[in-house]
């Protein structure tokens, strides 16, 4: 290698380490145009590549590396197939790619972990289940792998083998995050076996656990949380919408609301529309938000509004080309203001549940470290609270655009509610949305099964197995 070059690679990885993106994209492109035989330089760039949002180009890039001989070839598998599968939607080849990575190294468990989530995200229990136990049988200390196998395996009794073997697991396991990931499993079962007291305690100690990991950095702020929200009121005091160009592209159905409000149901129940396609949780309009409109919601006055809602529908029909898309991001309850900036076309679904449900249906779940609210009941309230307090503000400036979509009420008579939220979308009712479990595709959420059974009405009500430990909430929330 020369001097020219060598002098490229330092630079690129300087830049990389530096993260500046872009600028590290650019010094790889070079460094691999002179010195293509660089599996490392390769493997580098599509990492950057993916960081950018170029999917389509990681994809290559991991693919020169590949060619190239990059060291651990089996790792390189499981990126493309992640990218594949969480970016592109396109499981099917991710697929393909997580078996090349287990033909190369078939003991990969990060390769089996993915394989059953995938797996799982087709409703596949069986196959999911399959690709778990293969995980515990490689590594029989790994944490995940023995939660996930718990989750698909559905035990029933709190005393089945593989509770005791979760339960085995926590006594021997120092590690919070690790921890945490058991001791929710251990809740979801023994909640399942109706052992309400056992379940509430492995839920405490999960979310403990989960608070632990995450560090004091993700620690929920009340004050900053009640700030953001009335930044956010003070920047739409009015509705704030730009003319919408003739012939627009047509914006996707929005679905929002807080987590476990049944976004996923609405979606799953649309989707099985003959007019409607699946987006799933895309992550375009936060990365709008944390890319091009900092510091938010501020900056929006001065931004393009055009230009960022052309942003927004390339990367939209990148992965969904053709039809009536929703984009079903939960917490885009926070965006609204922005959408009906870029889309004043736009019609919102706002999903919402019996408040204590909801909550404790939140504490439930192994969330991101991001959502730093969630490993508090108390926190959880507040942040309902709050999201209760935003929805009322864009109620107020697009009555006519958000249509409610209450979880209860729809369980308990399903077949008026979908018509109403069908109307309100301008859809014709087809049957198919009452039968909308039965429909094949991708759920990429934490209900994917609870969305793939006929609709019930067992978890309207369930905080009443706790009640006990709810009494402080059920005074902040009004609630009987």
């Amino acid at each position: 290698m020369d001097a020219e070059a060598q002098s490229l690679l330092r630079r690129a990885s300087a830049l990389r380490q530096a993260g500046h993106i872009e600028a590290a994209i650019a010094a790889y492109q070079a460094f691999v145009a002179r010195v293509p035989q660089s599996p490392n330089s390769w493997y580098n760039l599509a990492w950057l590549q993916r960081r950018a949002r170029r999917f389509e180009d990681a994809i290559a890039s991991y693919a020169r590396a590949l060619e190239q001989g990059v060291a651990d070839p089996e790792e390189v598998h499981l990126n493309r197939a992640v990218i594949l599968a969480d970016d592109l939607a396109r499981p099917d080849e991710a697929e393909a790619e997580l078996r090349a990575a287990l033909a190369l190294k078939p003991g990969y468990v990060p390769a089996l972990l993915n394989l059953g989530n995938l797996h799982e995200d087709r409703g596949e229990r069986p196959q999911a289940r399959e690709a778990y136990a293969r995980a515990v049988d490689a590594e029989p200390a790994n944490a995940t792998a023995l939660a996930r196998l718990a989750g698909v395996s559905s035990p029933t009794r709190a005393d089945d083998p593989l509770v005791e073997r979760l339960r085995e697991a926590l006594r021997h396991t120092a590690a919070p995050a690790e921890r945490a990931e058991l001791a929710f499993a251990l809740g979801h079962a023994l909640d399942a076996s109706a052992a309400y007291e056992e379940a509430f305690a492995a839920f405490a100690a999960a979310n403990a656990a989960a608070r632990a990991a995450a560090g004091p950095a993700a620690r929920y702020d009340r004050a900053a949380q009640e700030a953001a929200i009335d930044r956010l009121i003070a920047a739409f005091p009015v509705p704030r919408a730009t003319a919408q160009q003739e012939g627009a592209a047509e914006p996707p159905v929005f679905i929002c609301g807080m987590f476990r409000s049944g976004s996923t149901l609405a979606e799953q129940i649309l989707s099985a529309h003959s007019a409607v396609t699946a987006g799933g949780e895309l992550d375009i309009l936060p990365a709008l938000v944390r890319e091009r409109l900092q510091p938010y919601p501020q900056a929006l006055a001065a931004a393009d509004a055009g230009a960022l809602r052309d942003h927004y529908l390339g990367e939209l029909r990148r992965i969904h080309p053709h039809g009536l898309v929703t984009d079903k991001r939960p917490d885009n309850f926070l965006h609204i203001g922005l959408i009906k900036t870029l889309f004043p076309t736009a019609r919102i679904v706002h999903t919402l549940r019996r408040p204590l449900d909801n909550i404790l249906s939140v504490w439930f779940l192994h969330l991101s470290p991001e959502m730093a609210y969630a490993h508090d009941l108390e926190d959880i309230a507040h942040w309902y609270g709050e999201h209760r307090r935003l929805m009322a503000h864009w109620q107020a400036l697009y009555p006519n655009d958000i249509f409610s979509l209450d979880y209860d009420a729809l369980v308990a008579d399903p077949r008026p509610h979908i018509a109403a939220l069908l109307e309100f979308l301008g859809l014709p009712f087809e049957e198919a949305c009452l039968s909308f479990h039965a429909a094949p595709g991708v759920v990429k959420t934490a209900s994917v099964w609870q969305v793939r059974q006929p609709l019930y009405r067992r978890a309207s009500g369930r905080w009443r197995n706790y009640a006990p430990h709810l009494e402080p909430l059920r005074a902040v929330l009004a609630e009987d």
